[in-house]
């Protein structure tokens, strides 16, 4: 019905999905449908136009029970007991989720299905990104408390762990769901409570999504998708530059897009740009729509747990025969080589070696949910061994069956999302190839959103011949902007601290004429002191007549008078004459590479200028050849050789085995709990992006290091795997022996 309407391109006969999956004769509740929409404004509009049709009486957003989890069950237990901020800030960077390898393995319990449904929510490439929870025993949490300044022997040690044992978990207040809505003709206050959101403009029930399911309550989920908005915006410039697209009409099998994907060229595209699907492309070589359909469903905690990718990757490869468990599964899980990556096919393999219904197969889908309960899961799989020993099915089928049922428990994804997500990766790949320009600035002005920070981006453009100008109060929108097919400006929304008024005052002055000078500028559009000093100092003055550099326009911004600002608004020659003879030669030298660096972090948070790693590196060059100069032995000893580490470019001529060093900045941190404990890093320095291994031992010796800091020097052994993939098998960690004075962002076990 959603494709006859057009709301989804996904093709259900084409793609051969299940009705069952949706629809089925004995289904006691409605079909759920999740519709995104491009994130912010548009999706909130949508939301509104929902509640004015309905509302006040008729429509309301879900609950979402909010509970205590590791950050802030600790900090606010740590408050009631006095201790000092410092200590609940060092803990809350040292844990990130509420689950991780080293609970399970301590044998603290499985947490409540509150804490896991906030727990396993998918990362970019799928995978719950679990961190460093402290478990219920002292063991691993005494560590992590002594590196956040509290001792064992401290008097509030034991109180602080028996409280923080009690809270977690415990609900704490009522949050709204992201996107779940239900909706009714009227009298909806008269089957549940209602209360004013947070929000404006919006309601919310006092139950949860499964309470009101399970009173029949028709809900949908109003979702928001960064990407689309992205997506959105990029078209909508191409269209602009005279280059309109029509998404729905772009070809699916343009070899271009798939070299892309082939060479795992897809930061900052959908689905398919984290690290573990970079790894996985360059082995599954897309060549058609499908192969994209299968590599986004393929690295899931599902298939991972089951230990189904590389049985896959190598029948795909010709290394191992297909095998389809069952003849009769042939037709169900030939497109996938015999391995079951959906969730239709194991819904379908159970109707068909089991003899399940379509109301069975629904409870099935049902219990591999998010918030499954082991027990039903249990009861399905004796029913179903029941059915298939009853059918003379041999035991070791039985086994494969149930196996693969149980991994698709964990985390199940459907071959109808993996369609949808792989219409949207294969455009969004589409777009970086044939249009990088207007993709990137779609991607910029959606900003937070993916996997890699804006930094991380721009360096990615660059690599693809386009050049970044800085934002401009001279020719700057509020957006990034394309000006031609090489070159991108900056926005004034990149700046931080700057206010809507004033960037839409800026724009409205400029619209009447171009700023003439500096006081002309602050005259006109009238930032406060500390909008003009930010202005100043991040650059985007430069480009006005009279400014040299950067010091200059903080220099001439300072010389003048604020009542000659506030009386020059007729700019007045009288009133013009004054500001210029308050104006002096700068006395003050440019800015270095380093003073740019560290005010463009400061005003935006990156730097369109050379990468933080070049400077560092040509200053520890200086550094090391001082030591190595000087009388001090115990100066020589300490400072490393910063020629002897590698780049990201040299990764791929290090053979295997061998060892190496290398030094970047963190731009993502992942330790999902797949992992057992292992972390994955990626540095990036100014040749591009190096990817590490971090054994458990490894992260646990350095934990507060691998955490904490911001630049990495890791020590390691190189390992090159399948298509001649390079990662660093790291054995040491520790801090660069410089500071950089910037904060930058990172990716970080999300």
């Amino acid at each position: 019905m959603c494709y006859c309407l057009g709301i989804t391109a996904c093709d259900p006969i084409g793609g051969g999905l299940l009705f069952e999956r949706f629809l089925s004769e004995n289904r006691r509740s409605w079909p759920d449908i999740d519709i995104d929409f491009p994130s912010g404004e548009r999706r909130e509009a949508v939301i509104q136009h929902v509640f004015q049709k309905y509302a006040p009486r008729g429509a309301a957003m879900t609950a979402n029970v909010i509970t205590y989890r590791p950050k802030s069950a600790f900090r606010e237990i740590s408050k009631v007991l006095g201790l000092p901020d410092s200590i609940a800030t060092r803990f809350s960077s040292l844990v990130s989720s509420p689950h991780s390898p080293d609970s399970t393995s301590e044998g603290s319990g499985p947490p409540s299905d509150t804490t896991k449904e906030h727990s396993t929510l998918p990362a970019a490439d799928g995978i719950p990104n679990d961190h460093t929870f402290p478990t219920r025993e002292f063991g691993p949490l005494t560590e992590i408390l002594s590196q956040s300044g509290l001792s064992r022997d401290h008097p509030r040690f034991k109180p602080l762990m028996h409280l923080y044992r009690e809270v977690l978990s415990f609900p704490r207040h009522l949050g709204q769901h992201s996107g779940g809505m239900i909706i009714c003709d009227a009298g909806l206050d008269s089957i549940v409570p209602i209360q004013p959101a947070s929000m404006p403009n919006r309601t919310i029930v006092q139950w949860d999504k499964d309470d009101c399911e399970e009173l029949g309550i028709v809900k949908v989920d109003l979702l928001g998708l960064g990407m689309l908005a992205a997506m959105e915006d990029s078209l909508r410039i191409c269209h602009q530059r005279g280059k309109p697209i029509d998404l729905a009409h772009i070809p699916h099998d343009d070899a271009a897009t798939f070299d892309l994907l082939c060479r795992a060229d897809t930061i900052g595209t959908f689905q398919v740009e984290s690290r573990a699907q970079m790894a996985t492309l360059p082995l599954m070589q897309p060549k058609e729509f499908y192969d994209l359909v299968v590599e986004i469903a393929l690295i899931r905690p599902g298939p991972i747990v089951g230990e189904l990718v590389h049985p896959y990757l190598n029948r795909r490869s010709g290394r191992d025969p297909v095998d389809y468990i069952h003849p009769d599964f042939q037709p169900v899980l030939e497109r996938t080589l015999g391995v079951p990556l959906f969730q239709e096919q194991v819904l379908r393999m159970a109707m068909i070696i089991a003899g399940f219904d379509g109301a069975e197969a629904d409870e099935l889908r049902r219990a591999m949910a998010f918030k499954r309960s082991d027990e039903r899961m249990e009861s399905i799989a004796a029913k179903l061994r029941a059915r298939m020993s009853h059918r003379q099915i041999t035991p070791v089928v039985q086994e494969k069956v149930i196996r693969a049922i149980s991994s698709f428990a964990l985390y199940g994804f459907p071959e109808s999302h993996a369609i949808s997500f792989a219409l949207l990766a294969y455009a969004s790949c589409w777009l970086k190839t044939h249009h990088a320009a207007e993709f990137f600035a779609g991607l910029l002005n959606n900003q937070p959103m993916g996997f890699y920070p804006v930094a991380s981006l721009l360096h990615d453009a660059r690599r693809h011949g386009i050049h970044i100008k800085p934002v401009s109060v001279m020719h700057s929108s509020l957006e990034t902007s394309v000006i031609d097919d090489k070159t991108l400006r900056l926005g004034l929304q990149h700046l931080k601290n700057i206010s809507n008024s004033t960037s839409s005052e800026l724009l409205e002055a400029r619209s009447h004429a171009l700023f003439i000078d500096l006081p002309d500028f602050l005259s006109r559009v009238q930032p406060n002191k500390k909008e003009r000093r930010l202005l100043a100092a991040a650059g985007a003055l430069n480009d006005l007549p009279g400014i040299t550099h950067r010091r200059d326009a903080l220099w001439q911004g300072e010389q003048i008078p604020q009542e000659d600002l506030l009386t020059s608004c007729d700019n007045s020659p009288l009133n013009r004459s004054r500001i210029t003879a308050s104006e002096k030669a700068c006395p003050l030298p440019p800015m270095n590479d380093f003073e740019k660096l560290t005010a463009d972090y400061h005003s935006q948070g990156y730097s369109t200028g050379p990468h933080p790693m070049a400077l560092l590196r040509k200053a520890w060059i200086h550094k090391f050849q001082a030591a190595k100069n000087s009388s001090s032995q115990g100066e020589r000893d300490l400072c490393v050789n910063p020629s002897s580490l590698s780049k990201a470019c040299d990764f791929k001529l290090i053979p295997h085995g061998q060892s190496t060093s290398c030094v970047g900045l963190v731009i993502c941190r992942q330790r999902p709990s797949t992992a057992k404990g292992h972390c994955f890093l990626s540095l990036e320095d100014e040749t591009g992006t190096a990817n590490l291994f971090i054994p458990r031992s490894t992260f646990l010796h350095h934990r507060l290091v691998i955490t904490t800091e911001k630049i990495l020097l890791c020590h390691g052994r190189m390992q090159v795997g399948e298509s001649n993939s390079h990662t660093l098998y790291t054995t040491s960690v520790e801090p660069l022996p410089l500071e950089l004075s910037v904060e930058t962002s990172s990716h970080d076990f999300h």
